[in-house]
């Protein structure tokens, strides 16, 4: 047997993990599963709650849930406190149904119209309402306003890509000032791990490229800084060809 020929050795034996190691693990293990779960229960628990804190206050004393189970019961004095979360959110919900079915009528408009052109005089208010309005309007109107594609950009420089959402097209002054002859469009990149905040960018349609993955999966992708892909199997494939 020559010098550098090595004698067949038995591998050595896999340690088992001990008990804190497994007892780690087990944590772990159950830190992902309710973790979603609990952040998901506080976070409609608190919006609930916020809700409820700011209908409350408009709603007379004599009709507050204390006051009506004092009197189904037939108590003089309120002894019994009741903390019910939801119901402000159903008011809330009524009445917002309300404001819309009588704006959608045309005493309804001619009022909006009347109150618009009110505030529309006042020179800080203006500014702060139109602001709202149409943070308002892109956010919550029902037309297709909202992004419907998921692109790469180049950014900050060269060679290095981010996730971004193709918004619109550019138009106006903003499409004539680039001097590019190509199409522009305006894509928002958000920032992570929240994605409300972000850069509103102008780039000729030839420097995106467009994913296959939905708005949903990449807005994931963002938030999770990149731990959470569309596709879990095989990141590789676009989520509808994995289907396939």
């Amino acid at each position: 047997m020559s010098e550098n020929q090595t004698p067949n050795q038995d591998p050595l034996p896999l340690r088992r993990p001990g008990v804190f190691a497994r007892l780690r693990g087990n944590f772990l293990a159950g830190l992902i599963v309710i973790a979603p779960i609990g952040l998901t229960l506080w976070l409609i628990w608190t919006v609930v709650g916020w809700i409820d804190s700011w209908v409350w206050p408009f709603v007379p004393a004599g009709y507050q849930p204390e006051a009506l189970v004092n009197w189904a019961l037939g108590y003089p004095e309120e002894r019994i406190n009741v903390n019910v979360r939801g119901i402000g959110v159903i008011i809330f919900l009524i009445f917002t149904v309300l404001v819309g079915w009588v704006t959608k009528g045309f005493l309804g408009r001619s009022f909006l119209r009347w109150a618009e052109g009110l505030v529309s005089r006042m020179p800080v208010v203006r500014s702060v309402y139109s602001g709202v309005k149409q943070i308002a309007e892109t956010v919550f109107s029902q037309r297709d306003t909202s992004f419907d594609r998921a692109c790469l950009v180049e950014y900050p420089r060269r060679g290095i890509w981010a996730i971004a959402f193709v918004s619109t097209t550019a138009k106006g002054e903003i499409a004539t000032g680039i001097p590019v002859e190509e199409q522009k469009v305006s894509v928002f990149l958000p920032t992570t791990p929240n994605p409300t905040s972000g850069f509103l960018l102008f780039v000729p349609k030839s420097d995106i490229i467009e994913l296959d993955m939905s708005v949903e999966d990449a807005a994931k992708l963002v938030i999770s800084a990149g731990l959470v892909y569309p596709n879990e199997k095989n990141p590789s494939e676009p989520p509808k060809l994995a289907a396939e």
